[in-house]
Order: C-alpha cells, then structure tokens, then sequence
C-alpha cells in the first residue's frame, strides 16, 4: 500500500504529485507547453531585391520609328513629352483626366489641376492641356513605355534620332517656318520654336510621308497641319512652362533653367527642382464637375 507524505502547508496539489509519481504517470502541470521556434526568414527577404537591369539597346533604325510621330512637335511641347514618357503608367490616368476637363482652358484649367490635387509628376501635369496629346499617348501604352525607357537610358541618341527625323522632313520641304513656328537650322540642329512661346499648336501628320520623297501631285505645304492654340500663360509655371527647351549640342533638356537629369540609375528618387515647385498637400480631391466639350 503506498503511502502519501505530504507537508500540512502543500495542500491538495502535493497529494496530486505524490499519486503521480507513484504510479509513474508523467506530468507537465507545473511546465508550459513547448513552442518551437519561428522557421528562418525567405532568403528574398534578407537581401535587398537586385536592380533591374537597364533596357535593351536600341539601335538608330529603331529610335528614329520610336519618335517619328512627336518629332517634328515644337520644342517646348517635345521637351515634356519626352520627360512624361519617362512616367509612363501614369499616362492612362492622366488622359482620361484631360478628357474630362477639355472643357477648360487657361487659367481655370490650372486652377482645377490644382484644387484636384492630382498625384502625377509635374513633367506629367505639364501636358494637361493637351487632351489630343495625351490620348496619342494613352491609346499606345507599349509605345510610351518604350520611350520613356530610352529617354532614361539613351538620351542622347534618342535626340540624335529626333535631329534625323526632322532633318529628314526638312530636306523633303515639309518642315518649314509657318504661322505657328519658326523652324531654325543652326550648326546642324534642328529647332522647332513657337512663333509666340504663350501659344502652342500641337502638328498632325502622316509619318509615311512626312519623312519620304513627296508623292507626285502632292501639296508639301500640307503635308503638316495645326490644331487650335492652346494658350500656356503664367498658372502653368508649377509644372516646368517657365522656360523648357532642348540644348542639342549637349543633348540636354532643361526645364526653368535647370538641367533635367532622369536617368535609368536614379529614375526611383530624381525628383526635378523646378523654379516654381509643385507641392500636394493633404489627399487628392476628385473633381467630378462635368462642362460642356
């Protein structure tokens, strides 16, 4: 017969144990139950993930179809085209934008994009007043992924392939000095300047012939053809209309007096400083009020 010997201040709980033991039961009442320790974190997730690689190279045949349909814009309008390429996934948001704001012009546009509050970089905002421009874009996304690719890897050539594109329209007589812009041939560059830098007038052209021999029986003189003006006063300063042009000597563009300098390699944290900077505060606002078209 077993005997229980337990201390008078152990209480119940001694009782318990001393059966235990005596009948070689185990028990874990006075142990927490055991908990394994986590698995090893991923090995993805203990690195950093490695930069993607820059795009491939594209050769001069390939860049001169690249920019045939926007070589031959003025300018100051080419000038942000190239840079908003470079933003690419927000093209489609920011046309559609556009289309539902056509309705407004000047000063009040710039006041909407201002009160929406709208997320996009400035290089983007810059052509909200060009509806027709950024639907171009929009309607061919592949296109202006491309581009924007070879603006932040191949700058320079993708300015030389602007240069032989307009070269090429000029040589043919297409690209000529007109009511909407004067066309300088200076040191073998070509530059397309608006003939009054408030407004801009965005061309339309067939890329098939504005690059080849004229068709017998053509007219050359309307081979390129103009929108209404689009009228960039002062409001729009915030997003880079102060002064942009090109250097194609150097291959630069320059936005407010200061170089433009997206690249591949700093693509993720370049942030432009424009004269006149755009700062967002608080959330976007969406506008929905609707006007007539």
């Amino acid at each position: 017969m077993t005997q229980l010997s337990y201390a008078r201040s152990s209480g119940r709980v001694m009782i318990v144990l001393s059966l235990a033991v005596a009948f070689g039961v185990q028990t874990t009442a006075q142990t927490p139950p055991y908990t394994p320790p986590p698995p090893p974190p991923p090995a993805a997730s203990q690195a950093a993930a490695a930069p993607l690689p820059p795009p491939p190279t594209l050769a001069p045949r390939q860049l001169d179809q690249l920019v045939a349909r926007i070589a031959l814009y003025p300018d100051p309008l080419l000038a942000h085209i190239l840079t908003a390429s470079t933003y690419w996934d927000q093209i489609a948001d920011a046309a559609a934008w556009a289309n539902q704001h056509s309705y407004l012009k000047g000063e009040a546009l710039a006041n909407a994009i201002k009160e929406d509050n709208l997320p996009w970089e400035s290089s983007v905002l810059a052509l909200l007043p060009f509806p027709s421009v950024l639907s171009l874009m929009a309607q061919d996304p592949a296109w202006v992924q491309q581009l924007g690719q070879a603006v932040l890897a191949q700058r320079t050539d993708v300015m030389d392939a602007v240069q032989r594109m307009r070269r090429q329209a000029y040589n043919y007589g297409y690209l000529r000095t007109n009511p909407y812009d004067t066309v300088v041939d200076s040191e073998g560059y070509i530059e397309v300047l608006p003939v009054n830098p408030a407004y801009i007038y965005v061309p339309f052209y067939d890329v098939g012939v504005a690059f080849g021999p004229p068709p017998p029986g053509i007219f050359i003189g309307g081979v390129i053809r103009f929108g209404p003006a689009i009228v960039i006063g002062a409001a729009f300063a915030p997003w880079g209309w102060a002064h942009p042009f090109f250097e194609w000597r150097t291959h630069a563009i320059w936005f407010d007096n200061t170089f433009w300098g997206r690249s591949w390699l700093n693509r993720g944290f370049y942030t432009h400083p424009y004269e006149h900077p755009w700062v967002r505060s608080g959330p976007r606002v969406e506008r929905n009020q609707m006007g007539h078209r």
